[in-house]
């Protein structure tokens, strides 16, 4: 076994990456903190070709040294908008076609792995705030919840670990 090098990994550039057949999700950011975890956003909707990553309220937006630290670079290739009324855009995004699927702890809840994604369906995955989750308003204007099991004492993950875990699964499904 041997460790690729960078000329072996088969990377887009941007020009690729923009003109590449994406996976029907698009991310919202519900008012994240951390511009770390702004960053990682980006470098995931990277390597799962999501359509567009949405900055909502107050989540931070580029240009920014911490959200530039953990992109590396994927601020340039993601199509990514700041808006400042998230039920705004997921009104647009509702009228577009997307399901708006929040990703949340909640009554009624789906576990990941148990969800049924629809090839030839849209998604808007929403993640929320570190301290507070999504805002309730979000969740009650939601199609569907999702949540993923988990079985510690914390029963909380950092949002760029659930970022990369969900996104992962629809990519895993959806196959391009």
């Amino acid at each position: 076994m041997r460790k690729l090098a960078n000329e072996e990994l088969e990377r887009k550039s941007v020009e690729e990456f923009k003109n590449s057949t994406k996976i029907p999700v698009v991310v919202l950011l519900d008012n994240v903190r951390s511009l770390n975890n702004v960053g990682s956003a980006f470098r995931t909707c990277d390597a799962f070709l999501v359509e567009k990553l949405y900055l909502g309220g107050i989540t931070g937006t580029p240009p920014h040294r911490d959200i530039h630290k953990t992109a590396l670079g994927a601020t340039d290739s993601v199509d990514w908008i700041h808006v400042h009324d998230v039920m705004e855009q997921l009104e647009q995004l509702k009228r577009e076609g997307y399901n708006i699927v929040v990703i949340e702890q909640v009554d009624k809840s789906i576990p990941l792995d148990k969800y049924q994604v629809d090839p030839h369906s849209k998604y808007c995955l929403v993640f929320g705030n570190e301290v507070f989750g999504v805002d309730q308003q979000v969740v009650s204007a939601s199609h569907e919840c999702i949540e993923i099991p988990q079985q510690g004492t914390k029963h909380s993950l950092n949002i760029s670990v659930s970022l990369g875990i969900v996104v992962w699964e629809f990519w895993n499904k959806l196959k391009v």
